[in-house]
């Protein structure tokens, strides 16, 4: 396969993984902001409590569908590390969420429901950002053995290089 293809099938194959992470995602973002208005429609919890709250479940939904889902082709070998992994980017990805809308809250006064809402939207998709990358990068990582046979389908597929004729030697 030439070069050009070599990279249109990397970006085909990173188009459909942001596709998949998206949908999902969009759902896991359903879920979280649901949670978080029916929290704080039938409670009396803080704004920053509820979100956390509305925050687990959908990092629960969401692990469900990025292993069977999203990234069902991904090595399955250590699911406790896989796990361990997905808990502690996600719990980082909760304090950038939280965060924000914290800042927003108790830092400038906007504490409405649409306020709430909009900051909390605002504050999952920073989040999203540094989620995608540690869970493509750490997470649920690629199989070594796909990478391999690519590259090398991809070297054998190119045209073969022309040897230069050696000059005979001159005494």
């Amino acid at each position: 396969m030439s070069e050009p293809g070599a990279l249109r099938m990397r970006l085909n194959g990173l188009f459909r993984e942001v596709a998949k992470f998206g949908a999902v995602g969009a759902v896991g973002v359903l879920v979280d902001l649901g949670v978080f208005n029916l929290v704080r429609h039938f409670s009396d919890l803080p704004v920053v409590r509820a979100s956390i709250i509305a925050t687990l479940v959908a990092i629960a939904f969401n692990y469900v569908g990025f292993r069977y889902f999203t990234y069902r082709d991904r090595d399955k070998s250590s699911r406790t590390k896989e796990m361990s992994l997905f808990l502690l980017f996600s719990l980082i990805g909760l304090v950038i969420q939280n965060g924000l809308l914290y800042a927003a809250t108790y830092g400038f006064g906007w504490d409405g429901p649409l306020a709430s809402n909009i900051f909390k939207f605002f504050g999952i998709g920073v989040a999203t950002l540094f989620r995608f990358w540690s869970y493509r990068t750490w997470v649920f990582r690629a199989l070594p053995a796909k990478e391999a046979v690519q590259a090398a389908e991809s070297f054998l597929e190119q045209p073969p290089h022309q040897v230069p004729r050696r000059q005979p030697d001159r005494v």
